[in-house]
């Protein structure tokens, strides 16, 4: 897997793309997620990345798609390096797949990494062939008391 990470002698984990020339990788598979220490584990609260040009290919067409994709997650040890989470969604611009692996792969990526309290996604997808295709996938339920806010997409309606 390219970029692995190094190991500190303290059982740390060394980032090994923050603050450093890091060129984007081909594909998902070789992209490496690197998440650092939650500075505040023993606290329930929201985290939230909306990425609104995300892109990947029709895996029939070989066509761009465009997404704005809205992420929320409640942290518990660990927590998303920006970067590392940036350079992994470009990954999928040359990539193939149908709207619900893209968005499903990117949520089991960002649970196996960071192994969030909680993790909800939204895969907010522009028309393919007249149909907007959204997906949507959480967890489970959120932590009692954790504020939601509303992910404030609006439903496709077009030019209307």
């Amino acid at each position: 897997m390219a970029g692995r990470r190094r190991q500190k002698k303290s059982g740390a984990t060394a980032l090994t793309q923050l603050g450093r020339a890091s060129a984007a990788p081909s594909t998902p598979a070789e992209a490496l997620l690197e998440t650092v220490a939650n500075p505040h584990p023993d606290t329930d609260y929201l985290v939230r990345f909306t990425a609104p040009e995300f892109t990947s290919l029709c895996p029939v067409t070989g066509q761009p798609d465009f997404a704005q994709l809205v992420i929320d997650y409640a942290p518990d040890r660990r927590i998303v390096e920006s970067k590392s989470l940036k350079l992994f969604l470009t990954s999928f611009r040359n990539h193939g797949a149908f709207h619900e692996d893209c968005t499903l792969v990117i949520a089991k990526r960002i649970l196996a990494a960071a192994k969030p309290r909680w993790l909800r996604i939204g895969g907010y997808w522009y028309p393919r062939g007249g149909i907007p295709i959204d997906v949507f996938w959480q967890t489970g339920p959120p932590p009692k008391g954790l504020w939601l806010p509303d992910q404030g997409v609006p439903l496709y309606r077009g030019r209307g």
